[in-house]
């Protein structure tokens, strides 16, 4: 698959999820701390979300950041737009905006500070991972 065809299947993807994380992983087995704690606060809003993991090959990481300027991963997108990586979206979800900006209400029993821990068992939403 060329480069071309890898960047095509990225903004595919970006364009055809509500929302979808690009992370080091899976949301069952996050990668890397970062990516770990942007699934757990979207897991603790109860968004369903598209994923995908950009380890298996260099290129998805390297056309991602070229199609969103954006240099590290994980990267969160909603309706098309990047919101940011987990440093933005922490920001946002301990303020509220997160939610507000994925259009759901906080859930009562969600924590105020960015989880931390293992994400929570919710599955998300599944996507084929097409950039392979």
């Amino acid at each position: 698959m060329s480069d071309t065809q890898i960047r095509d299947l990225i903004a595919e993807a970006i364009k055809d999820n509500d929302v979808i994380l690009f992370m080091k992983g899976t949301p069952d087995q996050p990668a890397c701390g970062f990516s770990m704690r942007t699934v757990g606060m979207l897991q603790s809003l109860d968004v369903p979300f598209a994923a995908v993991d950009v380890l298996p090959d260099p290129r998805i990481r390297q056309e991602l950041s070229s199609l969103s300027n954006w240099p590290t991963i994980p990267q969160l997108f909603h309706n098309g737009e990047l919101l940011g990586g987990c440093d933005i979206v922490t920001e946002m979800y301990e303020s509220g905006e997160l939610a507000t900006t994925l259009g759901v209400e906080t859930p009562a029993d969600a924590p105020a500070e960015a989880p931390t821990g293992h994400p929570a068992q919710a599955a998300p939403m599944g996507i084929e991972n097409r950039l392979r």
